[in-house]
């Protein structure tokens, strides 16, 4: 009993041995948990950064729409009638007389004829021009040859 004893002993641990394997445990499960944890916000903060960006381009679509707006509201008010009259005026223009028209005559010069908007009247449709034997049927020859008696299908 002595020998089984010992043995007992020398394989049984100390209290401390065990309670540092079960502190050990308890830590390792802790850093596992503060691993997941590390990785959860690290993808739900990249997900919030791309989120913000989506927001600021939406942002600067909607700006540079606006702006080109602006811009073709601009652009209609300078190149209107009345617009263009009142620049024109300021450098000096005036509307011109019937008696100030002055014609040229250039020699040799031929004037475009005026474009025909309307739609081209339709042409009668004109006789066939190919002979009678490229446009006949086989059946209608075959009939043919079948109709004349001396000729049969040689």
């Amino acid at each position: 009993m002595n020998t089984t004893n010992r043995l007992n002993h020398a394989y049984s641990q100390a209290p401390w041995r065990v309670q540092r394997q079960w502190v050990s445990i308890f830590l390792l499960i802790v850093l596992g948990f503060a691993m997941i944890a590390t990785l959860y916000l690290m993808v739900t903060s990249e997900a919030a950064i791309v989120g913000r960006e989506i927001q600021d381009l939406r942002l600067a679509i909607i700006t540079t729409e606006h702006t080109n707006a602006d811009l073709q509201t601009e652009l209609a008010r300078l190149t209107s009638s009345y617009e263009t009259q009142r620049r024109a005026r300021e450098l000096g223009f005036r509307p011109m007389k019937a008696e100030e028209v002055e014609y040229l005559y250039v020699p040799g010069y031929i004037a475009p004829k005026a474009a025909a908007l309307a739609a081209a009247p339709e042409l009668q449709p004109s006789a066939p021009s190919t002979s009678p034997e490229y446009t006949q049927s086989l059946l209608d020859w075959l009939g043919e040859r079948l109709q004349t008696p001396g000729r049969g299908l040689r």
